[in-house]
C-alpha cells in the first residue's frame, strides 16, 4: 500500500466510524514506534511521524544528549536520528490493520456505552448466546451483548446474582430483562471474562422494576398514567405483591391490571416463569393498605401505631396461616410493600383488656365450671378441679380458712 493510499484509507475509515482522523493517525504513530524499536533493534526509544498531507512516514531514534537528571536518572534532551527503513510503508500497512481493528473495537464499546448509559431501567428483549456457571451472555442486537450475572455470592461476595432461583436458560431462548447498569469501557477496573472485557451492559431478572415494565407493556392504563404502580415487593421466582392506584375515580386499578379473565396479569406471570403475582389496591389509609396487602387473607381488625410504625392485625382463627403464608412469605411481602412492621394475631389470642384484680375475683366467684377458684397475684386462674364440697383444689385447700 502506497503511503498516500494509507492516508486515504485512514481518512475514509475515520469518516465511516466517526473517529477523529488525527486521533487515529496518532495511535498509528505510537504503534509503529513500538514496532520499529523491536524490528530495527534500536538502543533508544523511537518516534514515528506521518505527514498528514502526503502520508510519508519517518522513523527517528531518540538519542539522549547531555547528562541524565541527578534525581531521576532520566535524560531530558534528545537528538532525533533518522533511521527510516526502505520498506517503511509495508511495515506501516501491517501495523495499521491491528491498530485500526483495536480502535474500531474501542469505538464500538464507547458507542454502546454512550447509547445505553441513558437507558438504565429500560426493559430489553434479547437472545441467549451462551451460559456459564457464573453468568449468561444475552444478545440484545447485532454487535451488542449484555451480561446476566448469577454468581455464587458465597464464593464471589463482590459480584451479584440477578437470576431468580430455579431459572435456567437454553441457547437462542428469548428473554425480557431489565438494564440495571452500564459499565464504562474505559474504566481500568472493568471486570474481564478471561482475556476479554466483559459486556458493558448488565441486566437483571430479579429487580422489582422488571414487573413494573412488564405491566406497562400489558396494561395501557399504566402506560398512559391513568393507573400508577405505587409499590412492589418481590421474592424473585416465588411471589410478588404489586400495589396500584387509580387517578380516575371510576377506574378500578386492580381490575385494569388483572384484565378480562386475568389475561393481562397472566402474561406477566408467564414471562416471570409462573411467579405468583398479587395485585392489590393502594390506599392512603394505613389500616386499609395493610389489610389489602395481606390479601388473600381476610382481616378482622387493624390497629395502627403511627409513632412506632407498627401495625397489629387481628384475623379469624381459620385465616391465620393464610395471612402469615408459607414460611411467613405473605406477611413478609406485605411488610415490605407497605413499609409497616406487621404483627398478626388470631382472634382467639388477641390481647384482652387488663382487668382489675377484684374484677377477676368476682368473675371467679360466679364461675361454676368445676375448677379451683384460686387466682394467683398475677391474675392467673388455677386449672385444677375443686375438691368435693370445696371451692378449691387440694393444693389450695388452705384458702378455705
Amino acid at each position: 500500500m502506497a503511503t498516500s493510499e494509507l492516508i486515504e484509507a485512514l481518512q475514509a475509515l475515520a469518516h465511516e466510524r466517526r473517529i477523529d482522523e488525527f486521533y487515529l493517525i496518532e495511535r498509528l504513530e505510537d504503534s509503529l514506534a513500538k514496532s520499529y524499536e523491536r524490528i530495527l533493534d534500536l538502543e533508544w526509544d523511537a518516534r514515528v511521524t506521518i505527514d498528514r498531507a502526503t502520508g510519508k512516514i519517518y522513523v527517528y531514534e531518540l538519542v539522549p544528549v547531555g547528562e541524565p537528571d541527578e534525581e531521576t536518572g532520566e535524560y531530558t534532551e534528545f537528538e532525533e536520528r533518522d533511521v527510516t527503513p526502505d520498506d517503511v510503508s509495508r511495515i506501516a500497512a501491517q501495523n495499521a490493520k491491528s491498530v485500526i481493528n483495536s480502535i474500531v473495537r474501542e469505538a464500538g464499546r464507547a458507542s454502546i456505552y454512550e447509547e445505553f448509559s441513558q437507558r438504565v431501567g429500560d426493559l430489553v428483549t434479547g437472545t441467549v448466546l451462551q451460559g456459564t456457571p457464573d453468568f449468561t451472555i444475552i444478545k440484545i442486537r447485532d454487535g451488542v451483548e449484555a451480561e446476566l450475572p448469577h454468581y455464587d455470592l458465597k464464593r464471589n461476595p463482590d459480584e451479584r446474582n440477578e437470576r431468580p432461583a430455579g431459572e435456567r436458560y437454553r441457547h437462542n431462548q428469548r428473554l425480557k430483562t431489565l438494564i440495571i447498569e452500564v459499565r464504562n469501557p474505559n474504566d481500568e477496573d472493568a471486570p474481564r471474562r478471561g482475556e476479554q472485557q466483559r459486556p458493558s451492559i448488565v441486566v437483571s431478572r430479579t429487580h422489582p422494576d422488571l414487573i413494573r415494565r412488564l405491566f406497562e407493556i400489558e396494561v395501557p392504563e399504566i402506560y398512559d398514567g391513568l393507573v400508577e404502580i405505587k409499590s412492589i415487593a418481590r421474592e424473585p421466582g416465588a411471589r410478588s405483591k404489586v400495589a396500584v392506584y387509580s387517578h380516575e375515580g371510576n377506574l378500578d386499578p386492580v381490575g385494569a391490571c388483572v384484565g378480562p379473565k386475568g389475561s393481562r396479569v397472566r402474561m406477566v406471570v408467564e414471562e416471570l416463569r409462573n411467579e405468583r403475582v398479587d395485585v392489590i389496591q393502594w390506599s392512603d389509609d394505613p389500616a386499609a393498605y395493610v389489610r389489602n396487602a395481606l390479601s388473600p387473607a381476610r382481616v378482622s381488625r387493624v390497629e395502627i401505631d403511627d409513632e412506632n410504625n407498627y401495625a397489629t392485625v387481628i384475623v379469624p382463627d381459620d385465616q391465620l396461616s393464610l395471612a402469615i403464608g408459607k414460611e411467613g412469605q405473605n406477611a413478609r411481602l406485605a411488610a415490605r410493600l407497605t413499609g409497616w412492621r406487621i404483627d398478626i394475631k388470631s382472634a382467639s389470642f388477641a390481647i384482652k383488656p387488663v382487668k382489675e384484680e377484684n374484677e377477676l375475683i368476682d368473675e371467679v366467684e360466679t364461675d361454676e365450671d368445676g375448677l379451683c377458684e384460686y387466682v394467683s397475684p398475677e391474675g392467673v386462674r388455677c386449672r385444677n378441679h375443686k375438691r368435693p364440697g370445696s371451692r378449691f383444689c387440694g393444693i389450695h385447700a388452705d384458702q378455705e380458712a
